[in-house]
This record gives C-alpha cells, structure tokens and sequence, in this order.
C-alpha cells in the first residue's frame, strides 16, 4: 500500500509546467514516430535518449513512459487509414481497422482503437502497481520448454484463425520462418543460407521485412487497384465535414464489443508483456485471435469488425505496464523499448532489482504514474483533438501520399539499420509480399513467422540439448504442458467445433 500511496502522490508532479511539458511532447513524438511506418517509437526514445541527460532522472522517466505509451498505440493510425501499420503492434487493428475506412467508418475505428488502449494501458499500469511483485515470480515459471510451446502455440493459433485459407496461411508462416533462419546461427557461429554473401551473413534485419511487408506491399497494391482507390476517395469525399464527436465509440457500439472482451484482451496483453521478448505483437495476434474465438459471428472478422480492434488495441497497450515487471524486478528488459528505459535508469546509478520498488519507490513512483496519465488521459484528448487531421490522410493527393510514405518507408529502414543492403531488403519484402498478397497469402503469418521464428529456433534447440534429445521433456515440463494444451484447445474451438456448426446451420437453412 506504500507504493500505492507514493503513485497516487507522484501526480502531483504533473502540476509542474515543465515535467507536463515533457510528459505531453514525448507523448506527441511517440506518436508520430509510431504511425510513421519505419519510425517506430523505440527510434524515438532512442534518438531522444541524449536528451535526458539533461534531464533531473524522475522527468526523464516520466517522459520515457510517455512515449513508450504513445508507441503503442499510434500505430493504429496509419493502419486504419492507409492499411500500414506504423507499428508491428497494430497488424491485427489494421485487419479491421481499414475495411472499415473504407466503408467510411474511418473515425469510429481510430474512436475504437482509442477507446481500447485506454483501457489497455489503464489496466495494465494498475496491475503493474498492484501486482509486480507477484506477476514477476510467477513468470519466470515459464522456463525454456515453456517459452517455445508459448511461441508454437502463437504460430499454430494465427495460422488456423485465417478461416479458409489456412493452408495458404502455414505456407506464408513456414516462408517468415525459413527468412528468420538466414544469417549466422543462433548458437554456433557458422553463416546459414548467406550464399558467400557478406551482407546476408548478418541476417535479414527485421525493420526491412516490417516496412517491406506492409509499407511497400501496400503501395503496389493501392498502385495495382487504381480505380478501387479512386472510389473510396470520392466516397469519402461525398462524406459530410468529419467532426471530432465522429471519434467517440457510441454507448451501444461499446456495449456490444462487451467489457469481457476488453477485459480479458487486456489480461492476456498484461501476462504476454512478463515474458522477456514477447512483445505487442504476440499479445495483439493473441487476443485477437481469441475474440475471434469466441465471437457469435466469427465470419465477420476481416471485414470491418469493432471487436478486433478493441481486443488488439487494449491487448498490445497492457503490454506496456507487463513489459516493465521483468525490467524492473529482475532487469530483464521485455521488449527493446524496455530496454532503453533501462539504459536509463543504469546512467542515473539506478540498479533494478527485487529490492527496487522499496528502496528506490520515489523514482519508480512517478514514471509509473505518467504511464497511467498517458493511457487515461493523453491516448483520448490526443484522438479527440487530432483525429480529423489523422483521418485526412486519404485526402491527400495519391502521388504526393503514396511518394512521401515511399521516401519514408526507404529513408526508415536506412535509418533503422544504417546498411545500404537492408534498404534494398525492403524492396525485395515489398514485391515478394505484394505478388503473396495477389495471390491470397496472408503476409500477416509471414510476419509473424519471421518475428517469432528466432526465438522458436534457439529454445526449441537450448530444450533438446538439456534433455539430450528427447522430445518427452516438452509434455513433462508444467510450463510447456501448459501451452500444448492451450494449443489443442485453441485448435478444437477454431479448426474443428466451429467449422462444423456453421456446416450444420448452412444445411438448415
């Protein structure tokens, strides 16, 4: 309750005009870095990273939380608007987001996803506060067998949501995995699949892949469906003056979405953010997947559906507060923008540890605070107060939209990993997805094959290598026995049962 207490106290910070000042401007640049596909926010806290030097080390931290809020949820701009998530957290919004958009819905969607990553982000630092301790001793029960039926399980369970293609989908996940493979091995240094190339030794950097996957394939698409996109403009443009009410998710919209599904998408996004590595990816596909799953109207999803939305964006902005737990107790960063905050802490003399949220509470206090100011308070002003201009994207004429996000997309990548070959790694993802895309193949698979595929490789090899060989190790460990269950469920309620009732009720019919 101590800590409760010194929480609610640090509040009282945000009453000084210059810690506001940079609470709301790390909040506003997260946000742009984040929709602007390439320019993800872990850029900006670390191009920003110099600054807080000069910076008292409480204000520092605050600002740092700030962004790293803003980073969740600004992806989901882009993705609704112009179907290119700025951020990898935000592939699932844009699976229901821009459909949406397209029918003109565009302002409901970003009110949506605003909606949702507020009570993300709410819920997931509430918990943080409450619940570190516990959370923390409880994750690290997942052990290396764990980590990789967690990671199978991810990939089994996205690969059979794609109702109807899912043959398609293993395909395109099996291809994401087969990329992640190429470069030096994970546990011997012996180059794969470089084909004498230096350049292909260090591997294929996973910004190139993000940006070409979605940003470049987008492009040529929109290029190859001229007349579609003319379409939508004039429908849009046929649209009355977009007002800033257009943003707030009616009562009733709410309602239906349901507080279990906000709830419960939050939750998994909370636990998904304890375990190192994990990400808002992970937890975005996760709680999507299972609002699909136990939808009434399965078939709905991909084409326009709230409820995807919310269950994403509430999922991938919990992760925030889950990704700090392992951070602070253990210094084990969750995710790379984790990382850099824990950068910071190490250059003020601060050593996370099991002890540091009582020797040290009145630093941690107010950058857990901010964290909570930014998902109650910012994530909707910002929405109400900008969100005509977001949506005014469309607008924008074609060669000027689709030739700055080209520039931007190229000049990201470059910056991202300062190598002249990744940036034509970009261009290569960008055709390669857009002849998947003709075809049927969900890049989104592809994707999450070759974000996850490392960590599958080295745990699925560090397991058989503790265990000698034996593949038993997998069904004898709780942890791993856990997730294989969790696997077959999953599979029986969206492969199997509902599949057979919607045979069934055609029949009837």
């Amino acid at each position: 309750m101590d800590f409760l207490t010194q929480v609610l106290a640090s509040f009282g910070l945000l009453l000084n005009p210059t810690v506001l000042f940079y609470v709301v401007a790390g909040f506003l640049i997260g946000t742009v870095f984040s929709a602007i596909p390439g320019l993800t926010a872990t850029l900006a806290l670390a191009l920003l990273l110099p600054l807080t030097y000069s910076l008292d080390v409480t204000t520092a931290l605050m600002a740092c939380a700030s962004i790293y809020m803003a980073g969740m949820c600004g992806g989901s701009i882009t993705a609704t608007t112009i179907n290119i998530p700025g951020a990898p957290s935000s592939m699932m919004t844009a699976l229901e987001g821009y459909p949406m958009q397209q029918r003109g819905e565009g302002p409901l969607a970003l009110g949506h996803a605003s909606f949702a990553s507020m009570i993300g982000g709410v819920f997931g630092a509430v918990l943080l506060v409450l619940l570190a301790p516990l959370i923390a001793d409880l994750s690290l029960l997942v052990q290396t067998t764990g980590k990789c039926a967690l990671i199978l399980f991810a990939l089994i369970v996205i690969v059979i949501a794609q109702r109807g293609n899912v043959r398609r989908a293993a395909i395109a996940a099996c291809l994401g995995l087969m990329l992640a493979t190429v470069g030096l091995d994970a546990m011997v240094p012996v180059a794969r699949f470089s084909f004498g190339m230096g350049d292909l030794a260090a591997g294929i950097d996973l910004m190139p892949v993000i940006i070409g996957t979605f940003a470049i394939s987008e492009l040529l698409t929109q290029l190859a469906e001229n007349d579609k996109a003319q379409a939508i403009r004039d429908k849009l443009k046929g649209v009355a003056k977009i007002r800033r009410r257009d943003f707030i998710p009616s009562r009733s919209a709410i309602r239906r979405i349901g507080a279990a599904c906000y709830l419960k998408s939050s939750t998994i996004g909370y636990l998904v953010g304890t375990l190192p590595g994990a990400g808002g990816s992970m937890s975005g596909f996760l709680a999507y997947v299972e609002a699909v799953r136990t939808s009434r109207e399965p078939d709905s999803f991909g084409k326009g559906n709230p409820q995807g939305i919310a269950a994403a964006e509430s999922a991938n902005n919990a992760v925030c507060g889950g990704a700090l737990v392992p951070m602070l107790t253990f210094g084990i960063p969750g995710d790379p923008i984790t990382a850099i905050v824990l950068g910071v802490l190490v250059i003020n003399g601060i050593q996370p540890g099991p002890q540091l949220m009582e020797s040290q509470a009145g630093l941690i206090a107010p950058m857990l605070a901010a964290l909570i100011f930014s998902a109650l308070i910012l994530i909707p002003l910002t929405m109400y107060l900008l969100g005509p201009y977001f949506i005014r994207i469309v607008r924008i004429r074609r060669d000027v939209l689709f030739g700055s996000i080209a520039m931007l997309a190229v000049v990201g990548s470059y910056v991202a990993t300062y190598s002249t070959f990744q940036m034509m790694m970009t261009l290569v993802m960008g055709v390669l997805a857009f002849y998947l895309r003709k075809h049927g193949y969900p890049v989104v698979t592809l994707l999450l094959g070759f974000i996850l595929g490392p960590g599958l490789e080295e745990y699925l090899r560090r397991s058989l290598t503790l265990s000698n060989g034996n593949l038993t190790v997998f069904v004898t460990q709780p942890d791993s026995l856990f997730f294989i269950v969790l696997t077959g469920v999953f599979v029986y309620f969206l492969a199997i049962r509902k599949p057979v009732q919607l045979k069934g009720s055609q029949n009837t019919t």
